[in-house]
């Protein structure tokens, strides 16, 4: 069984449209949430990378909604590595709804981001570092997935 890397969120009001469920763009918000709280947890180095030249960009995201959520839902993100590139990294999210019958999976999706260096001409790509490669295996989902060698400078 896969390792998954849980973050917890309670739906608020706030978060909701005028049919009282939680508003579809908020998954997407959640995943970077989700994120963010992993690379909080597991790589600070990456974190002062990020306020020291380079970046994270999310190339392309994505959501399958299966179930309605509400407000004061508790939703257990579950996030795992699908796949990596030299700078890419690409990862699954299954929502699962806290219900007192068991999880229900009420939504899944999927983020790919680009780690980046910043120059005067723009973002470039950079190699992925090597303790976010170290902290992402892991949570890795399937087979296959290329792991590529990792950064040691910060350059």
């Amino acid at each position: 069984m896969t390792r998954t890397y849980v973050h917890r969120h309670r739906v608020t009001f706030e978060e909701t449209n005028f049919t009282g469920n939680a508003y579809f763009a908020h998954y997407v918000r959640w995943q970077g949430h989700c994120r963010e709280a992993f690379l909080s947890e597991h790589c600070p180095r990456v974190l002062d990378m990020l306020h020291d030249g380079h970046a994270l960009v999310t190339v392309s995201c994505g959501v399958d909604y299966l179930r309605e959520c509400w407000p004061l839902d508790l939703i257990e993100m579950h996030m795992s590595l699908c796949d990596t590139t030299t700078n890419r990294i690409t990862m699954i999210f299954d929502y699962q709804r806290v219900a007192d019958a068991g999880p229900e999976l009420a939504a899944r999706g999927r983020q790919t981001v680009a780690f980046m260096r910043r120059r005067s001409t723009g973002l470039e790509p950079a190699p992925l570092p090597a303790q976010l490669i170290a902290a992402l295996g892991p949570y890795t989902k399937r087979t296959g997935t290329h792991s590529p060698a990792p950064s040691t400078a910060a350059d």
